[in-house]
Formats: C-alpha cells, sequence, structure tokens
C-alpha cells in the first residue's frame, strides 16, 4: 500500500493502480452502479489531455520531459483504461471521473520519469488539468466521443438499408394483401413493404449525418464558466485546433463559451434523433414480428436458435424482440436526457455526465441493434404461397369496384353474399349488366398496387 493525502487526511491505497485520492474517496462516496464509461468517451477524455499538454509545451508552461511523459501516458489510454473507475452517474458535474483520469495519467507519467506512483513528478492538478477546468473538458469529451460514435452508427444504418433493399428487389413480384389496423385493406407487393422499411431508415441515416454539424460546437478553453478564468488567451485560442487536430474529429470553438459550458440542449437534439431511429426500428421490428407469425405466415423467419424450454421445435423471432428491447430502452433515455438538459442552473449543468454518459449507451444500444437486424433480414426468406393464399382469400380484393359501383352498392353486395368475392363480382355484374371477365380483369389488375411506386 501507498499513501496519499490531501486536505481532508491521508488514506493508503493499493500500490498496483494508477489513480490517487481523489478517486479513492470519490469510489467509497459513489457506489457501483454496473454503469460503465464509454471507451470513445475515455479515449477523447485522454485526446484532450494530450492537446493540452502539447499546447502547454508549445506555450511554455510545460517543459520538454514533462510533456513527453504525459503524451506518452495518454497514448498507452487503452491498457489504462481499467484503471478509470469512477462510476459514470458519481455526483460533482464530472470531477471525480476528470481527476481520476488526471491521476492516472499522473502516475503514469511519473513512473516514465523515473519515479513510482504516488510521488507525483507530473502532478495531476497543476501538470495534466493545465488551463483546464472539468466543465470544460468533459462536455468537450462528451461531444468528440458521440461524434465518433454517431458515424459509426450511421454506417450501421446505412447497411441494415442497403439489406433491406436487396430483399426489396428480389420481392418486388411478390403479390399479397396490405393490411391496416392487422386487418385485410388492399393488395401490395412484398417488396413495397420492405423498401418502406428501407425508406424509414433513409431518413435516419441523413438525420443522424446532419446532427453532427450541431454538435461540433465545443467549450474546451472556457474553464469553469466558459469565461476562460485560470487560461491564458493564447490557450484559449488554440486548444480547439489542438483537439482537434489530435482526435481528427471537426469540432469549432463555440461562439460564446459561456452558453457552451452552461447549455446542454444539443444533447437532447441529438437524442431525440436517436429516438426517431429507435421508432422506426420497433417498428420494423414488430412487422417482421407479425409478417412471420404462425397467423400471417408471409416471410419464412430464421431458424437461429430453440424458441422454447418445453415447446419442441417451436422457434421465435428472438432478434427482432431483442431489437424492440434495445429501441424501447433509447426511447426512454430519451426522456431522461431531455429532463436533465433542462436542469441546469445559472453557469453549469450538474448533470452533465448522466447526460453524456446515456446519450452514448443510447448509440451503443441503436448500433447493436442495427446489426443484429441487418444480419436477421439477410436470412429471412418469403413465403410466396402464404403470400397469395392470404391474398385471393381476402373479400378486400373488391376495392377497386367502388369507382365503377359506389362504395355502399359494393359493400352490400358482400354482406348478401357472405363475403364471396366471386358471388360478389356475380352479382354486381348482372346488376349492371357488365362483363364478369372484365370485372375481375380489373381487380386482377390491381392486385399489384404500387401506382407511383419507384424501384429503387
Amino acid at each position: 500500500m501507498r499513501v496519499e493525502k490531501d486536505f481532508i487526511g491521508e488514506v493508503e491505497i493499493p500500490d498496483d493502480v494508477y489513480y490517487g485520492i481523489h478517486t479513492y474517496r470519490a469510489l467509497n462516496n459513489f457506489p457501483n452502479t454496473g454503469e460503465k464509461l464509454n471507451n470513445s468517451f475515455i479515449w477523447a477524455f485522454f485526446m484532450i489531455k494530450k492537446a493540452a499538454a502539447i499546447l502547454n509545451f508549445e506555450l511554455g508552461y510545460l517543459n520538454e520531459n514533462e510533456k513527453n511523459a504525459i503524451v506518452q501516458a495518454c497514448d498507452e489510454w487503452e491498457s489504462l483504461k481499467n484503471h478509470i473507475v469512477v462510476d459514470p452517474l458519481s455526483g460533482g458535474a464530472g470531477t471525480s471521473i476528470n481527476m481520476n483520469i488526471n491521476e492516472v495519467i499522473a502516475n503514469r507519467a511519473t513512473e516514465i520519469l523515473g519515479g513510482k506512483k504516488s510521488e507525483y513528478i507530473i502532478d495531476p492538478l497543476d501538470q495534466v488539468n493545465m488551463h483546464q477546468s472539468t466543465n470544460d473538458v468533459f462536455p468537450t469529451a462528451g461531444k468528440v466521443a458521440i461524434i465518433k460514435e454517431l458515424r459509426e452508427l450511421v454506417e450501421n444504418v446505412i447497411k441494415l438499408q442497403d439489406s433491406i433493399q436487396v430483399k426489396e428487389k428480389e420481392y418486388i413480384k411478390i403479390r399479397k394483401i396490405g393490411r391496416t389496423q392487422l386487418m385485410d385493406a388492399v393488395p401490395i407487393l412484398l417488396g413495397q413493404e420492405f423498401g418502406a422499411w428501407a425508406d424509414t431508415l433513409s431518413r435516419d441515416r441523413w438525420r443522424l449525418y446532419k446532427v453532427e454539424e450541431r454538435i461540433r460546437s465545443v467549450n474546451i478553453g472556457g474553464t469553469a464558466i466558459g469565461t476562460g478564468i485560470a487560461a491564458p488567451k493564447e490557450y484559449i485560442l488554440k486548444i480547439v485546433n489542438k483537439v482537434r487536430e489530435i482526435t481528427k474529429i471537426g469540432i469549432a470553438k463555440a461562439e460564446n463559451l459561456i452558453d457552451a459550458t452552461q447549455n446542454l440542449d444539443v444533447f437532447s437534439e441529438v437524442s431525440g434523433l436517436l429516438k426517431s431511429l429507435a421508432v422506426n426500428l420497433v417498428k420494423i421490428s414488430n412487422d417482421i414480428r407479425v409478417l412471420g407469425s404462425n397467423a400471417v405466415n408471409e416471410i419464412k423467419l430464421p431458424k437461429i436458435q430453440a424458441g422454447s424450454s418445453i415447446m419442441p421445435g417451436k422457434v421465435n423471432p428472438v432478434i427482432p424482440e431483442y431489437v424492440i428491447q434495445l429501441s424501447t430502452s433509447v426511447i426512454s433515455f430519451d426522456n431522461l436526457i431531455t429532463y436533465a438538459s433542462s436542469m441546469g442552473n445559472l453557469e453549469l449543468n450538474h448533470l452533465t455526465p448522466m447526460i453524456i454518459h446515456y446519450t452514448l449507451k443510447s448509440i451503443d444500444f441503436l448500433k447493436k441493434a442495427t446489426y443484429s437486424l441487418k444480419n436477421y433480414i439477410e436470412l429471412i426468406q418469403p413465403n410466396e404461397e402464404k403470400c397469395h393464399e392470404n391474398l385471393v382469400k381476402s373479400f378486400t380484393l373488391v376495392t377497386p369496384l367502388i369507382e365503377i359501383f359506389g362504395y355502399n352498392e359494393v359493400s352490400e353486395s358482400l354482406k348478401e353474399n357472405n363475403f364471396d368475392i366471386e358471388k360478389t363480382v356475380k352479382d354486381l355484374s348482372k346488376k349492371r349488366n357488365f362483363d364478369f371477365k372484365e370485372i375481375m380483369n380489373k381487380i386482377n389488375s390491381n392486385r399489384s398496387a404500387g401506382l407511383g411506386y419507384r424501384l429503387k
């Protein structure tokens, strides 16, 4: 064990950990919830510390050995990330997480310079955290991480959309009955149903791609409340460029650093668009469950695992159900993020850790959902026989006849003939002296539906 002290007192810390006294106290104050910091967030935080060290060296505030040690420690973030142990939902607007990272970098940098943990040849506050505050580093790291994760999510959405469009083209000649309120409606093509899913995803893809522009604006350099206190002007002007150079993420300095520090509405905006994707994934997944159910059976669901511990041979739509669970979680997270974003007071939002954590968790859930759904949809096969059977049995095929006979007359004839299509058509033809075959041709010509439909 090694001993560290602060103004509160001394504590013993295990020799093998890289964190220090601030982290130790946080671990005692904030029992672990089981939540884990997002990897991209940890990476972004380390890269901001690296950028700050390089800029502080260039401005003459660190010597070369100090800078090199901090930079090397930051580049080792992946091997050090297991020492970032403070709970994501800790209090203090993220201060404990910032100090956890500062201490880990400082102790590793101290080792690089030949010292031992807790000797702090590199100080976690005076050097690693130089010209920074939790209040500008934390939200900036969050935005950098969200942009990185959003790009990966958009790629997943593109791949899912592409897979659905392949099915759309394959199934474009398969006629079936369309349904509204789960009841037979009018004819549609199976490919058209898949095409509608693809188009809704194309909107999500575009929205999420464009929202990156809204989250690029960061408050790094604003320090505690956006006024830049305790940081030199040169640092404030240059730190955004240095972070952009290190992370390769196209961030920009906020026009008003005070606004960007206290107002987190952009996270609510991003979360709202993530919710929109989640809503569409739930709809698509539920459609797949219905179309593949025993009652409808118009698509053949993949047999990827046994569906029951008691019923032999049963197969369930487990992937759509998995996607629904992840997506409805995201919908719930959006409510949490929206409420938390509104809860800032004066110059800071104390719930920043929760807002960023659940935004990143939403993205992660959606990445997993879109990946799984893509692989599942690729294995779906049509049940053409059942599509045809359900189509020809549906009395709603007479819908095109309302153009000739009117809604009320067709309805009455259906009722009189016990909803038998052929008898209804014969009855209407006889009453109006129309040719039976001509009327049937009109019905058949409408079975393909899709007027105005554009095959991609």
